[in-house]
């Protein structure tokens, strides 16, 4: 059994969600959302860096997973969501969690099936594929997606070991 955070770092909303693996089952644990309360960045970069702390005591998570930073037509906005990044990555490296990094294409195609999804048919996605009798925000939809694409991602990683420990040991010829 394996639980799951996953965020979707933003400077004034940081997205987060929480899930529980057991073989093929995801379970839902958690979600929401940090909303940052001041205008200083240095503020608000701590208020993300506490709020993710809290969720890992809460939640006590066995992985960490965070969207990647893409590139953004305006180039401060992108600094910003590094940092946001940033803070909450260290978060997950002060509680020794291993921490995972997918791209927003890489999250939509491990969710829906294709990497240029839009956000209505990631949140309808995860509301099926966790059961949730509500749609979820859209920056706490984005989180459990980037958990749902880790937990994908390294069964797959799995599975092909296992293909590659069977082969060297002469199982396929």
């Amino acid at each position: 059994m394996t639980i799951i955070l996953g965020v979707d770092p933003g400077s004034r909303i940081t997205g987060y969600g929480v899930i529980q693996c057991q073989g093929r089952h995801q379970l839902y644990l958690g979600s929401g959302c940090i909303r940052t309360s001041s205008d200083e960045l240095p503020v608000r970069l701590k208020q993300i860096y506490d709020g993710i702390s809290e969720i890992i005591r809460q939640y006590q998570p066995d992985q960490f997973a965070i969207e990647k930073v893409f590139m953004a037509k305006n180039a401060d906005s992108a600094l910003k969501l590094g940092q946001a990044r940033g803070a909450a990555i260290v978060a997950a490296t002060v509680a020794d969690l291993p921490v995972s990094e997918y791209s927003a294409t890489q999250i939509k195609s491990a969710v829906v099936g294709t990497g240029r999804a839009e956000k209505a048919q990631m949140q309808h996605m995860i509301t099926q594929l966790l059961k949730l009798p509500a749609t979820p925000q859209a920056d706490a939809a984005d989180a459990l997606s980037v958990a749902v694409c880790h937990y994908h991602t390294s069964q797959s990683l799995v599975a092909l070991a296992g293909r590659a420990t069977r082969r060297s040991h002469g199982r396929y010829k």
